[in-house]
């Protein structure tokens, strides 16, 4: 019997990861389903590959100019909404890789299709958790984190209890900016922001790494994921990113998770989870071992991990707002529009506003008030700037 699984995302890095190693196994794999935005000619090509029989593609335009090219045997839809007609019954897997807020409704819906999900989409996570649980539970659906830090974690907890945890440390490269002076900050361009040393990852995922934005919503997710206070987590810079979490146990007892520096190991593990299936990798790195170099984060060349502390261990709109000011604010950076420092300086600024406060006593709401709040904070950091 064939696994079968879709892939919400499949031209983006993750969901091309998670393609190529389908592709070395293809008799194991019936593909049911592939989305993309705009990339219509990539997702295509990839279903023609994997002989997938439903796409959907959410933009309009690139929809349209696909239906046009009359493909047999696949059927292309344009709306999530589509599930129903997709899945018949319970698949085994997917991947939720969409990048963005945008990826939460998908993620949301598609839950009650399958019998696991894995999940690599921050903004879905961080500002839907609560409605992601929710449908977990009712669909009797098993959950994977698959960012390199928190499947780690999860990696880590197999054997233990979360109980059992004292204190986890995500780490973090450093990101493109680690060896610049701060007082270079301003003058940062897009080339050296998107530059990471050790990743290959999107333009977005890069800014936030330069910010280190990105293991502020790492800790926000294995918060919620893992149902832990904020005083249980800590970020270290580890400049050469071959240990991924350090987890700390009530008894002592110190897990180290390390892996080579490719996305491939923890989405390989997420789609073959506890089969024993091998995967070429790299030896033991030994020299990496031995200088680790763990050391705290500087916050005064990284403002932005000071919103760590800020943080409330209460379920509220905080984090939700963090997210989606900070996916305006990086939008505008790629777009020239502000320069580099502008996007902790002007969060930093959100966070003394009264009416920013209100939110820490709000508590998160349906998704259609998340989609909401998502464009009004939008237009308020636009006002800012």
């Amino acid at each position: 019997m064939k696994t079968k699984i879709a892939i919400l995302g499949s031209t983006g890095s993750i969901g091309k990861t998670l393609v190529e190693i389908i592709k070395k196994d293809k008799k194991k794999f019936e593909i049911i389903l592939l989305t993309a935005n705009k990339s219509y000619g990539e997702v295509l090509k990839q279903a023609k590959v994997l002989k997938v029989k439903n796409l959907i593609i959410t933009d309009k335009k690139s929809y349209l100019k696909l239906k046009k090219k009359k493909i047999n045997n696949i059927r292309i839809f344009n709306s999530y909404d589509s599930f129903d007609k997709i899945f018949k019954k319970k698949i085994d897997y997917v991947m939720s890789a969409i990048t963005g807020i945008y990826g939460l409704e998908p993620t949301i819906k598609i839950i009650k299709y399958t019998k696991k999900i894995a999940i690599a989409n921050k903004e879905a996570i961080i500002c839907g958790w609560h409605l992601i649980k929710r449908n977990l539970i009712k669909f009797k659906t098993s959950f994977i984190p698959v960012d390199s830090e928190h499947f780690s974690i999860f990696y880590s907890l197999r054997g233990n209890k979360i109980s059992n945890i004292k204190k986890i440390y995500l780490t973090a490269s450093g990101g493109p900016l680690n060896n610049i002076s701060k007082s270079k900050f301003k003058t940062v361009k897009i080339s050296e922001a998107i530059k990471h040393p050790n990743w290959k990852m999107g333009k977005k995922i890069s800014v936030d790494s330069a910010t280190m934005m990105n293991k502020v919503f790492e800790i926000i997710e294995a918060k919620k994921i893992f149902n832990l206070k904020y005083e249980q987590l800590e970020v270290l810079v580890h400049p050469s990113s071959y240990v991924h979490a350090i987890t700390k146990f009530n008894d002592g007892m110190i897990k180290i998770i390390a892996h080579d520096t490719n996305m491939t190991i923890p989405i390989f593990n997420s789609i073959y989870d506890n089969q024993n299936k091998k995967i070429k990798s790299e030896e033991l790195n030994i020299r990496k071992l031995n200088s680790l170099n763990l050391k705290n984060v500087d916050a005064n060349k990284f403002p932005s991990i000071k919103i760590i502390k800020k943080l409330q261990n209460k379920e509220s709109l905080l984090e939700t707002i963090i997210v989606l000011a900070n996916d305006e604010l990086v939008n505008l950076f790629l777009l020239k529009k502000i320069i580099f420092t502008d996007i902790s300086d002007v969060l930093q600024k959100l966070f003394n506003m009264r009416e920013f406060r209100n939110y820490y006593q709000k508590t998160p709401g349906s998704l259609n008030s998340i989609m909401n709040l998502n464009k009004e904070i939008r237009i308020k950091v636009n006002k800012l700037i």
